[in-house]
């Protein structure tokens, strides 16, 4: 018996189910328009991709340990029948859940590059005057990397590395981001004074 895959709704009220976190919730909205993005890009599965994004974290503020995010969660996405290639890219981009989940896939791969780097042009957006995404160019992201007291929780070398495995240039990286995430900033309340 072959169920299908949980549509885009059941996704949402599932990473809503976990993540009362204003701020978590828009994160996983801006991977998952990236990751749409990138699916676009590689003519790859828009929806797989899509629901890969914005459930990358979704169990994160409820097993927050490095050892419980996506282990917990990639249980519950099984109970529920999401796709193995969603549950090992979430699980894959998380190294420190001692599962060996390695990264392979392109999937894999556009998870790991995109994740911590929508965080880090949030912040960028959110000291600009404007508050806005729509102002952010790669350039400034770019300056504010070599910034270390800057966005400190995120992690520089991720990011880099993300990108490295991904086979992009960074200023492409950024722009393929900066748009996918600027084409839903109001979604993201970075769309700047209204």
């Amino acid at each position: 018996m072959t169920t299908a895959t949980p549509t885009r709704e059941q996704a949402w009220e599932l990473l809503c189910e976990y993540t009362k976190n204003p701020s978590l919730r828009k994160h996983a909205l801006a991977v998952e328009a990236a990751m749409r993005a990138y699916a676009r890009k590689y003519h790859e599965d828009e929806e797989l991709w899509g629901l890969t994004g914005l459930l990358h974290d979704f169990d994160y503020e409820a097993y927050p340990t490095l050892t419980e995010h996506t282990v917990v969660g990639g249980n519950i996405l099984r109970e529920q029948g999401y796709p193995e290639a969603l549950i090992h890219a979430i699980q894959a981009h998380n190294q420190g859940n001692g599962l060996g989940c390695q990264r392979e896939s392109l999937l894999d791969k556009a998870l790991f590059a995109c994740d911590e780097l929508a965080g880090f042009i949030t912040a960028v957006a959110l000291i600009r005057p404007s508050k806005s995404i729509l102002d952010v160019k790669p350039k400034s992201v770019k300056k504010k990397f070599k910034e270390k007291a800057f966005a400190a929780a995120v992690k520089r070398e991720d990011i880099f590395q993300g990108v490295a495995e991904l086979g992009v240039e960074m200023d492409a990286h950024l722009q393929v981001m900066l748009e996918a995430m600027g084409s839903i900033a109001k979604e993201l309340d970075l769309a700047g004074p209204s």
